[in-house]
């Protein structure tokens, strides 16, 4: 038990409300990549998508947030878990599978708003293509705008990459606006 209790104090954030907030128990038994999760997280990352995209060019742009759905999927991931069949699919060979394995869990509850999140944020580049259409009348074809789209993403995860060790593993390093949906969950 000493070995746990240091442990845990040795993975605890140096900063009172990360530590506050966050926990850092794991139960490594709770089912993760489920029918409810992918179902929902695909469902709520397109929606954002959609619905952001859509009202982000009017004149008064309308922005739905993560957390939006992360209320949301909370009474869907129960209600899924009372009528989705437990019925077990190929019983008995190696890729047996339910789409029911229980009841909606804090994992699957994470992930889905990390689906939803990644469908919340804009993309910068459709500004660019958006802008060469309007403002300068010239006609950009769907592959260029795809590459200068694709482009800028890929870009963008480089540089995360490459900071991963300065701007993320540190303990000390904490991201304030995070710690509203962590404290959701």
């Amino acid at each position: 038990q000493n070995d746990d209790a240091s442990r845990s104090s040795d993975e605890n954030s140096p900063i009172e409300q990360v530590a506050l907030t966050v926990p850092v128990t794991d139960d490594p038994s709770l089912p993760v990549f489920t029918f409810r999760t992918w179902t929902l997280g695909t469902l709520a990352c397109v929606l954002l998508s959609f619905l952001n995209q859509f009202f982000g060019f009017r004149r008064e742009p309308l922005s739905v947030t993560a957390i939006s759905a992360q209320i949301a999927v909370v009474p869907l991931g129960h209600l899924m878990a009372s009528t989705v069949t437990k019925r077990v699919f190929m019983k008995g060979k190696k890729w047996e599978f339910t789409l029911n394995p229980g009841k909606f869990n804090v994992k699957e509850h994470v992930l889905i708003t990390i689906f939803a999140s990644s469908g919340a944020a804009s993309v910068y580049a459709i500004h660019f293509v958006s802008a060469v259409k309007v403002f300068y009348r010239k006609e950009i074809t769907v592959l260029v705008a795809l590459l200068v789209v694709l482009t800028t993403q890929v870009l963008g995860f480089g540089w995360a990459g490459v900071f991963r060790r300065y701007l993320v593993e540190p303990a000390a390093m904490w991201w304030p606006q995070n710690l509203v949906q962590v404290s959701l969950f």
